[in-house]
């Protein structure tokens, strides 16, 4: 099982945070760190500092050497595919081919609303996210690129730099529906999914599944990946006390056994043991690689428990 990092960007992450976590994920052997890409705090907490997802993605480029780094999700509505496609290709050449893109429809329309980005309904952001998908791969990979859709328009586009990858990994995600699994299917390198217990993880993966066999593609190449919150300890009192500490960062009150036990079919939480024993089996479900969601970022300890209790070297 690939392990990585996730972050909720949004929610004051400083640039020295960023580079604690960037650093712990490099030395521990992680196979990557994600950040949420949004424009305002979700946390209960619209004050926080909310830094740029792509800036930070091309800083921290520059400053780690093997960790893979991407966005879990860009959404449609924040950006062009030329301006995405272009901003991803010049981080990917930064880090030396190391990013992975994830796009997705978008979905807070109080966000759109306060930073003036258009929230069309959902079925039109999924027209939007189709093209998006097919121009930003041809960016990366044709040499000149001529585009005539309902949203997008490019005329003879010749997309330079190109990636260092050919091309950086493209994920789509969502809950494995009709229409995303379609996409996924035709376009995407990994599917990820969020917060699924085992049997929903299971029947996702049958859907994408039968997505790629109804297009001819083989389901082997489009892997599944899951991203869910995160709470790991070295004993039950290091488990509690990280839950408590995600109970305050995202501004909730309450008992945490309770909090966890709400949450344990869904979220990654509990001792080494125990952790390691379900990623054993969301493997056996089908997940070839987790996200975990670290609300509480200060707690780099518990990346080093991760790194060193359950991430393979081999």
């Amino acid at each position: 099982m690939r392990i990585a990092m996730m972050i909720e960007g949004q929610e004051g992450v400083t640039w020295p945070e960023w580079v604690a976590m960037a650093g712990a994920c490099e030395r521990g052997g992680l196979d990557a760190l994600f950040r949420s890409d949004h424009y305002a705090g979700l946390l209960g907490d619209e004050a926080r500092d909310a830094t740029d997802a792509w800036a930070v993605i091309s800083a921290l480029a520059a400053v780690t050497e093997r960790i893979r780094l991407g966005t879990l999700v860009s959404p449609v509505t924040f950006r062009h595919p030329s301006q995405l496609a272009k901003v991803t290709a010049t981080a990917d050449q930064v880090s030396g081919g190391r990013i992975e893109l994830g796009i997705g429809a978008g979905w807070n329309e109080r966000e759109h609303a306060a930073y003036g980005f258009p929230f069309p309904p959902l079925g039109t952001r999924f027209e939007m996210l189709e093209e998006q998908l097919e121009i930003v791969r041809r960016l990366w990979t044709e040499d000149v690129v001529t585009f005539e859709g309902r949203h997008y328009h490019l005329d003879a586009a010749r997309p330079l730099p190109r990636p260092v990858q050919a091309p950086p990994t493209l994920l789509v995600g969502g809950v494995a529906n009709r229409r995303s699994a379609a996409l996924a299917a035709r376009f995407a390198d990994e599917y990820n999914t969020l917060g699924a217990t085992l049997d929903e993880v299971a029947a996702r993966r049958d859907r994408l599944s039968a997505a790629c066999e109804k297009i001819g593609r083989d389901p082997a190449t489009l892997p599944l990946s899951l991203m869910t919150g995160c709470i790991v300890g070295s004993s039950a009192d290091d488990v509690m006390g990280r839950t408590r500490a995600v109970l305050e960062r995202i501004g909730e009150t309450g008992d945490p056994a309770a909090f966890l036990a709400a949450r344990r079919d869904r979220w990654i939480v509990g001792t080494v043991g125990e952790v390691r024993e379900r990623l054993g089996d969301l493997a056996t479900a089908g997940v070839s690689r987790v996200m975990l969601q670290h609300f509480a970022h200060r707690d780099v300890d518990m990346v080093e428990v991760i790194a060193e209790q359950l991430v393979d070297r081999s």
